[in-house]
């Protein structure tokens, strides 16, 4: 199993944010679940899932499984972009995606 990797790291003030790649399926899974409202708006989006659901589906309804699809590599493997955040010595996972773009985007909007 290939190891996780940084590909983001900035720091504003006491505040780390920093992206990580990770093949995990679990870790990004439990990172979706502590996801706020704002972030998984924001991965919706990203996901564009408007125009992947039928108009009566509201988009307000992202599921995991959604980023799982939109996650795979070759085959079965699944790569992920997880935001942590570090601040006053307590570290929290704020957003998982299954793109590159949007998990620096969320990460550089968190630092500003």
């Amino acid at each position: 199993m290939p190891q996780q990797t940084v590909f983001f790291d900035q720091r504003k003030g006491a505040k780390r944010v920093q992206v990580f790649k990770s093949y995990d399926a679990n870790f990004a899974r439990s990172c979706f679940d502590e996801m706020d409202e704002s972030a998984l708006a924001f991965l919706s989006r990203s996901l564009d899932l408007e125009s992947n659901y039928e108009m009566n589906k509201a988009v307000d309804k992202l599921e995991w499984e959604d980023v799982e699809e939109e996650a795979r590599e070759d085959g079965n493997m699944m790569s992920f972009f997880i935001v942590v955040e570090e601040s006053e010595g307590r570290s929290r996972s704020l957003y998982v995606s299954p793109d590159w773009p949007s998990a620096e985007e969320f990460a550089k909007a968190i630092l500003n």
